[in-house]
């Protein structure tokens, strides 16, 4: 039986990453600018340096990409995992170990304790008295499952009604057995989900929709504006310094490449990626280890999630919730019943009275020491210390385990310090130490095994000077053979009136119906000395020794966590394959039904989800709450039709049976201890597995997106502003204010880092009460476009100002008139007062492109907060912002007064007059910028009412709503 399948090639993840519009439009600027320079005769490094950055950044994001998708194919690998390696197969008449991979459809497999079902099977012979099998990693129920040989009679069975199927990669817990195999590799339950992933289609998150979207825009205006250029420009084509009409036609397009190159942003993948990196270590601090870094934007977003029960909101460890005894027949009430703290299978928890007093000795007390007693030695199950896990185990029945943590808790008889004083052994010792106590004082003599017409097991144990035979069941089974009762008062034996029982009936009912606890019975009979076996016929007379409820219990966290995300708008819809009333009592605990005494509508199974009508399922899907006896394939049907009610839809799971719709899902959450199929398969791990953890993600994420939304906008004006540059430039008619290589160290280095650090902007203090934004949010709105062209229009505007100053106000330059200045390329066909090789001076270039930098630091500033002023968010409120100004700053005055820079990027020192003009025309962009915050935090109607421009101009991702 193989799982198989090719994943994605190599060259298929390469050349993925370079399907983008903006991409594809930088590689053709990059080659055009290299043919470009070689026709223009340049050589050397001058003739590839511009194409070969590009190329660079280029390649740096590629290799983020395909790192992040060869992850998300180990998945599929990982499934393999639960494959069994070999099975016990009837070949020629005889039984004999084989590859599990060998076997096909009609084979005999034998399995036992321990075995990991090596394909789907069909039973069809119990060697054993039961046949118990733990597939919780395909239904996610709590408890193992009892198999049998008949069929099931349900319509429409799901994997938990098919209780004679053996399913691929379960694992027998109990019992032996034979069965038929019906199903192997893609033909089995496993192979199903292997399959439903790879049919799974990778979704864009919202962020990378309105980012794509703005970039198709983007690449139109860039078109337009190039094609604009050109054109304006066909008069000077046949200018003599051009030295032909195609030469001049190859200088505009060398102008139009350039635009193209300053218009894209380039640096926004690589300052999106780095701002999304850093925010998923500040949430590996909360213990949300991020695989897909997009999915930290997802968050912020996230209306819906749909959590696992089992292990997910509870602890996956069976625990004794509350135990039920005779206290005596002469005080009301009759009965005691006792709470037990501890949700896991660590021995550390305390048991506490009726009236919720904390137990000192409780192995003085007659009926809690037999019911540890009897826990301990009708057991089957094993509970150790895993050092390397540092956590407790369980081999065997988890409700058996949970019976050997209840004795841990009891402790032993005897001791005043007990069982305070257990706290002094190694973990390794103190797993079993009482257990191996009472197994050391009785020694099992016989065993009479579970049964399902019995429904109950018994052993005989030899002590010192007694035989006792104790039994455990179901309580209607062992209630119908026990004739006395055992007291706490006194710890004597008395007999079981109708009264008495119809009081234990009546706490049974209670136990197992309002508060949904696994209940068992507990029991005892003296037997005579020197027996060496017993029997069934021996099970009558049996003295009640109490009634213990166990339950998986939900974590600590959980309630609150429920809550924060209820405060925060998000809907939590619980999702499992248990059985309905034990759901429910769960959700009521943790108060997901926001203590609605009715919850009609609320709660639904699988089948009767199914049963409703195409309109009424639409609208049980905007109350649910509860999803119960579900299976993979619900799961994953819950998330696209949440998804198509315009939901963001979190999806939160372990188990093998949860990997597609964490796939499916806009971010699948697997728990830490999770299977590795559902940790690759999804795009969050809570390492410390508490739920309350999603909560703290939700919030870093809303954080992370805010910010994220800042420094685009950031960036974006920027890129107006160096295209209104050299657009204007071009128009009037001046020389190149900017040449590419120029405009390439601007969009990456002095945009990059204000950027990135822009990231670290303090979240609001509302982050958790707002309700969450919406899918189709713009990134950049109406009002805030308008917004930033004004912005970006002053920076281009500026930087050609600090062009045209040099060459007609500077004390340095040539004074050249303004006129003279707009018709340069007819200099040398005219009488001038200056040579004209002063239009080949590098001073002008470098003065505008320090006004481009430095408006461009001040603005970095006014993006400290959407519409909040300076003076209320003081620039030293994000010390990283100005840190990054500051090393802007200091690497931009490096290319100025360095040699081998200089030359480099064409550019040359400032004096102090030329910093000074500098300073002047780029601190107006903070008092601009400021009147344009103080209008947007006014009412829309005090907006001037600025409508003038056209919506469906804008994308869609720019209109504003």
């Amino acid at each position: 039986m193989e799982i198989g399948g090719a994943g994605t090639p190599f060259w298929k993840l390469v050349l993925k990453q370079f399907d983008d519009l903006l991409v594809k439009i930088l590689i053709v600027a990059a080659i055009v600018s290299f043919i470009l320079a070689k026709l223009n005769g340049e050589t050397g490094l001058s003739a590839i340096i511009e194409p070969s950055v590009i190329f660079m950044i280029l390649a740096a994001n590629a290799a983020v990409g395909v790192i992040t998708e060869t992850n998300a194919e180990k998945a599929l690998e990982e499934l393999k995992a639960y494959q069994a390696d070999v099975a016990t197969v009837l070949r020629n008449g005889c039984f004999s170990i084989l590859p599990a991979t060998e076997l096909v459809p009609g084979d005999i497999v034998e399995v036992g304790v321990g075995f990991k079902v090596p394909a789907d099977m069909r039973m069809v012979e119990i060697l054993s008295n039961q046949l118990r099998v733990d597939q919780a990693i395909l239904t996610g129920e709590s408890c193992s499952v009892a198999k049998e040989l008949e069929c099931t009679v349900s319509t429409n069975a799901v994997y938990q009604d098919k209780t004679n199927i053996l399913f691929s990669g379960t694992v027998v817990v109990a019992g032996r057995a034979r069965a038929v195999v019906v199903g192997v590799g893609s033909n089995t339950a496993v192979g199903s989900i292997r399959d439903a992933m790879i049919h799974t289609e990778d979704e864009m998150t919202p962020l990378k929709k309105k980012l794509d979207e703005f970039g198709t825009f983007l690449a139109k205006v860039i078109a337009g504006i190039c094609v604009l250029v050109w054109v304006v420009n066909i008069g000077h084509f046949r200018d003599p310094q051009h030295g032909g009409i195609l030469r001049g036609a190859i200088h505009y397009f060398k102008v139009a490449v350039a635009l193209a190159v300053a218009a894209i942003p380039e640096g926004l993948p690589a300052v999106v990626t780095t701002c999304l990196a850093l925010g998923t270590k500040r949430m590996a601090r909360l213990n949300a280890i991020v695989r897909s870094l997009p999915s930290v934007e997802t968050l912020g977003c996230t209306t819906v999630i749909c959590t696992d029960k089992t292990g997910t909101l509870t602890t996956n460890m069976m625990s004794v919730s509350k135990v039920c005894f005779m206290k005596s027949l002469y005080h009301q009430p009759m009965m005691d019943e006792y709470s037990v703290s501890g949700t896991t299978y660590a021995p550390e928890g305390l048991i506490y009275d009726n009236e919720g007093a904390q137990l000192e000795f409780p192995a003085k007390l007659p009926c809690l020491l037999h019911i540890a007693l009897c826990s301990a030695l009708c057991n089957e199950s094993i509970l150790q210390y895993n050092p390397d896990k540092r956590m407790y185990e369980k081999i065997g029945e988890s409700t058996e385990v949970a019976l050997r943590t209840f004795v841990e808790k009891v402790g032993l008889p005897g001791f005043d310090s007990m069982p305070t004083a257990l706290n002094m052994l190694t973990k390794l010792e103190r797993a079993s130490y009482c257990n191996k106590y009472w197994e050391h004082q009785f020694k099992k003599i016989s065993t009479l095994d579970f049964s399902h017409d019995r429904k109950m097991m018994s052993v005989l144990c030899g002590g010192k000077d007694q035989d006792i035979m104790f039994s455990k069941g179901a309580p209607e089974s062992i209630f119908a053979r026990c004739t006395h009762i055992l007291c706490n008062s006194d710890g004597s034996s008395i007999p079981l009136t109708p009264d008495i029982r119809s009081e234990l009936n009546s706490r049974f009912h209670r136990f197992a119906g309002i508060d949904a606890l696994r209940c068992l019975a507990l029991a005892m009979k003296r037997m005579p000395s020197g027996l060496q076996a017993f029997s069934y016929d021996d099970e009558t007379d049996l003295t009640f020794i109490g009634l213990v409820g166990m339950l998986d219990p939900p974590r600590e966290e959980v309630r609150e966590a429920i809550q924060s995300c209820m405060n925060a708008g998000i809907r939590v819809i619980v999702v499992t394959g248990d059985n309905k009333t034990t759901a429910e009592s769960l959700c009521r605990q943790i108060r997901a039904f926001d203590n609605l005494g009715d919850i009609s509508g609320l709660s639904y199974t699988a089948s009767e989800f199914d049963s409703l009508p195409s309109l009424l399922k639409m609208a049980a899907l905007q109350r649910m709450v509860l999803f119960t006896r579900v299976e993979p394939s619900h799961k994953k049907m819950l998330v696209e039709a949440l998804k198509n009610q315009n939901e963001v839809v979190a999806m939160t799971g372990d188990g093998v049976n949860d990997a597609p719709a964490l796939k499916k899902a806009d971010i699948g959450i697997a728990m830490g201890s999770g299977t590795a199929v559902a940790k690759s398969a999804s795009d969050m791990i809570l390492a410390d597995d508490n739920f309350a953890s999603i909560v703290a993600a939700v919030a870093e994420g809303r954080a992370i997106y805010n910010n994220t939304k800042q420094f685009i906008r950031y960036m974006i004006s920027s890129n107006i502003g160096e295209v209104v540059c050299i657009f204007v430039a071009a128009v009037l008619g001046m020389p190149d204010t900017l040449i590419p290589v120029q405009l390439l160290w601007v969009n990456l280095v002095t945009d990059g880092l204000p950027a990135t650090a822009i990231g670290f902007n303090k979240p609001d203090s509302d982050v958790m009460t707002a309700r969450p934004r919406k899918v189709n949010e713009a990134v950049v709105s109406g009002w805030l476009f308008f917004r930033y062209l004004v912005i970006g229009a002053y920076v281009g505007l500026a930087t050609v100002a600090g062009f045209v100053w040099w060459f007609v106000y500077s004390d340095n330059g040539p004074h050249v008139p303004y006129s003279e200045l707009v018709n340069f390329d007819s200099c040398a066909m005219r009488q001038t007062s200056f040579p004209c090789s002063v239009y080949e001076d590098k001073h002008p270039s470098t003065v505008s492109m320090t006004v481009l930098v430095v408006v461009e630091m001040f603005n970095a500033l006014n993006n400290l907060s959407e519409n909040q002023s300076l003076l209320k968010i003081p620039p030293w409120s994000n010390l990283w912002l100005l840190g990054s100004i500051v090393l802007t700053m200091l690497l931009h005055i490096s290319i100025l007064y360095i040699e081998p820079l200089s030359v480099l990027f064409s550019v040359t020192p400032l004096s102090w007059s030329d910093w000074k003009t500098v300073i002047y025309l780029s601190f107006p962009v903070v008092i601009i910028d400021e009147v344009l915050k103080f209008f947007s935090r006014k009412p829309r109607g005090m907006r001037f009412r600025l409508r003038f421009w056209r919506r469906d101009l804008l994308p869609k991702g720019a209109r504003d709503k």
